[in-house]
């Protein structure tokens, strides 16, 4: 009898392999209006070691808050130069680091305005599924009422706000997988 070695059925480590060719950590040209940022953080795992093979997958809406896609039928322009969608890989520290515009506010289920956020999917090794998550902005009041936001409790809230960088242009955020400050991640 012969054996024969079966996939794995959890996400990675091949992203070094079958997927540079999609990374893209600026996602928006030098064009596109809108307040610049650059986000850096690290991905950890429950002991607070980086995660050396994760990536992120990060999708936001313009400055004026229409995102690229058909679904969105506002009547707000697109910018060319805006990609509204990036790929960032961590480094064998953990770390990522991708340059991109702050988000207008969405609408969200109710017709109420969203805080700007970013929608980011992490995948990993020993994931089954991506973790999906969030990212808002220090110092919104917008934060307050997010629909969103308020659904994590509220002693777990700062897991999903950036902090201030040492620039005016830069954020901090890490994602936690596990353990003490775990991100909240949502069921989607």
């Amino acid at each position: 009898m012969k054996l024969q070695a079966t996939t794995s059925q959890t996400v990675g480590p091949f992203f070094s392999i079958g997927m540079d060719w999609l990374v893209r950590e600026n996602l928006a040209g030098a064009e596109v209006s809108g307040e610049r940022v650059r986000v850096r953080g690290k991905v950890l795992d429950g002991d607070g070691r980086g995660v050396p093979d994760a990536i992120l997958e990060v999708w936001q809406a313009n400055a004026q808050g229409k995102y690229v896609h058909p679904e969105d039928t506002q009547e707000k322009p697109i910018e060319e130069g805006f990609r509204a969608f990036g790929r960032i890989p961590t480094k064998e520290d953990g770390s990522f680091e991708f340059t991109t515009i702050k988000p207008g506010s969405v609408p969200g289920p109710d017709g109420k305005e969203q805080a700007p956020h970013l929608v980011v999917s992490v995948f990993c090794r020993g994931l089954l599924r991506r973790l999906v998550t969030r990212m808002y902005f220090p110092g919104e009041a917008a934060n307050d009422g997010d629909f969103a936001l308020s659904l994590a409790p509220a002693s777990r809230r700062e897991t999903l706000v950036a902090r201030k960088g040492g620039s005016a242009s830069e954020l901090e955020w890490n994602v936690v997988l596990q353990g003490t400050g775990e991100t909240v991640f949502f069921d989607c």
